[in-house]
């Protein structure tokens, strides 16, 4: 159900932010790997954390796979792809507290949701390094 949903929202939010119809599959596609991984990743115990950079890792390289196959913009797939990781619940709950005088509480989520979006940023910068080397490799390995 979890796979249905997120392949529904990348879906969703990819035809939101009007990005060619031929991309949506491919992108909806992609977010539902970054979401299973996220799910491995936490039902492993490895943490929140380390889920959502894994996740974005795999976002991250399935955007470049994706954008070479199919001769677009990488981030036509990021962005939608990333939504079903995008910490809203705990950036609302911050809000939530902030505006009922729980300080305390509102600042720990507001470090969660930094913590998190920290994590996907690092994510997406390992794809890009990843994906840097490859290519030089390759690219490299042809001038010989």
């Amino acid at each position: 159900m979890q796979v249905i949903c997120c392949y529904l929202a990348t879906l969703g939010f990819g035809i939101i932010v009007n990005i060619p119809h031929r991309a949506l599959n491919s992108c909806g596609w992609v977010g539902v790997f970054g979401w299973v991984t996220y799910l491995a990743l936490k039902s492993l115990n490895l943490g929140t954390m380390l889920a959502n950079v894994g996740a974005a890792l795999v976002i991250g390289l399935g955007s470049m796979i994706m954008a070479r196959k199919l001769k677009m913009p990488m981030i036509l797939f990021n962005i939608p792809s990333m939504v079903p990781l995008v910490p809203g619940g705990q950036a609302y709950r911050a809000v939530r507290n902030f505006a009922f005088g729980n300080d305390l509480k509102a600042i720990y989520y507001l470090v969660q949701v930094t913590m998190i979006a920290g994590s996907i940023a690092m994510g997406f910068f390992i794809a890009e390094l990843i994906a840097r080397t490859y290519f030089q490799a390759v690219k490299r390995q042809r001038s010989r």
